[in-house]
């Protein structure tokens, strides 16, 4: 069996700093909820009821779960576990919601990591997506966890399964979507962030996913909206880097350059 106990250690990004994990609850779910309670997604604001302009800034970057959890209280002190209301949460992306469970389950001494793939939950077809995935001593496997899917996210993509076990066959790690295309069982089509979509992306996913389980949660990987049309292709020196990472992501880093940065 792996040695999962390597997840139980804190990167810089997922260490929750001078905040007490103590009050926390131990319950999956109940930490989903807490989560739930700090972050708001930035695609889904008019879903709770807000809009841009409810807020003091609108990212996409993934900020430390320490930093997060200073935001929240600079801007609300009452304890983290208080839910707070949608304009009063911060604003982020799947990869904090993840990053945030993920801090607090490592806090309370449960191997967790960041994964990296596609959901088929949220649109037609498979979505970029984050969730964080953790070790259940009792069953002595890993549970996927989407602490994203909260009462109204539920109701509005007709989510009936458990967030807190998402089905293996409705998230697919980025190195699972990326063997199945490579083999033609998967439309690498159906594979993207919004309008982009195919094997290309896959591939973006392959190494992130890679590095976030190896505790590195950001990368220039990050900025594959710069790159040109012209380099959204995959060559078959990419796929032989990319075959091995795929089918082990867990491996020790293997420091891979995309070609399209200036």
């Amino acid at each position: 069996m792996e040695n999962v106990e390597r997840w139980m250690r804190h990167s810089a990004m997922s260490d929750i700093g001078r905040h007490d994990a103590a009050s926390m609850p131990a319950n999956i779910g109940a930490l989903n909820t807490i989560v739930q309670g700090l972050i708001i997604h930035t695609d889904w604001l008019a879903s709770y009821g807000v809009n841009e302009s409810d807020f003091a800034r609108v990212w996409r970057d993934t900020l430390p779960v320490a930093d997060r959890f200073a935001l929240v209280l600079d801007r609300d002190s009452r304890p983290l576990t208080t839910c707070r209301s949608p304009a009063q949460r911060t604003v982020g992306t799947c990869r904090d919601f993840a990053l945030v469970l993920c801090g607090l389950l490592r806090s309370k001494g449960v191997s967790a990591r960041l994964r990296c793939g596609f959901a088929d939950y949220f649109n037609d077809g498979w979505e970029d997506h984050w969730v964080c995935e953790y070790w259940d001593r009792e069953t002595q496997r890993w549970r996927l966890s989407d602490a994203q899917l909260d009462d109204a996210l539920k109701e509005k993509c007709r989510i009936a399964f458990d967030p807190t076990d998402i089905p293996r066959d409705r998230f697919l790690t980025a190195g699972q979507a990326w063997a199945a295309c490579r083999a033609g069982r998967r439309d690498p089509d159906q594979f993207g962030h919004g309008a982009v979509k195919g094997l290309w992306f896959a591939g973006v996913n392959v190494v992130r996913d890679h590095y976030v389980v190896n505790n590195r949660e950001t990368s220039d990987w990050d900025r594959w909206r710069d790159a040109p049309q012209s380099k959204r292709v995959v060559s078959k020196e990419d796929c032989a880097v990319l075959d091995p990472i795929a089918a082990r992501p867990e491996q020790p880093i293997v420091d891979v350059t995309p070609d399209w940065l200036a």
